[in-house]
């Protein structure tokens, strides 16, 4: 299976000189978790999630009129549409990451979530364990401290 056949097109975007407060308040009207940062140009560059909002905003106190692109996460690791499922999973797990934006040439063409690959291919068992994965590599402390 190749990720244009599971992934969601309509991907929400913003560009880098958005303030974080119109970024977050589309985030909230659009009921995603996530924005693809774009340059001038409207290519994807980067991308910033409610956690990025949460702990690099938020929680340092920084100021809502600031630029989204300050708060990115770098580099954009994306896939492409030809990419097989397993080859976009095995790179999700990887980089540690929930949401593979797929880019064609230098084109925004869609985003595929764990929750994608859980409904879309009926496998909840193998969304499953990639997010055990994706949680485990992000927090060993979580997964190897003593809990006595």
């Amino acid at each position: 299976m190749q990720l244009r056949e599971i992934m969601t097109e309509g991907v929400i975007t913003a560009p880098a000189e958005a303030d974080v407060l119109s970024v977050a308040r589309q985030m909230r009207d659009r009921g995603v978790g996530s924005v693809v940062v774009t340059d001038g140009e409207g290519s994807p560059q980067a991308m910033v999630t409610d956690r990025d909002l949460a702990v690099r905003v938020v929680a340092d106190e920084r100021p809502a009129a600031e630029p989204i692109g300050e708060h990115a996460s770098r580099p954009l690791i994306n896939g492409e549409p030809e990419m097989d499922l397993e080859e976009a999973a095995a790179l999700m797990v990887r980089h540690r990451i929930r949401r593979l934006p797929v880019i064609d040439g230098r084109s925004l063409v869609g985003i595929v979530t764990l929750d994608d690959i859980a409904v879309r291919t009926g496998n909840l068992e193998v969304a499953q364990r990639m997010t055990a994965e994706v949680i485990e590599g992000a927090l060993p402390e979580f997964f190897f401290h003593d809990r006595g």
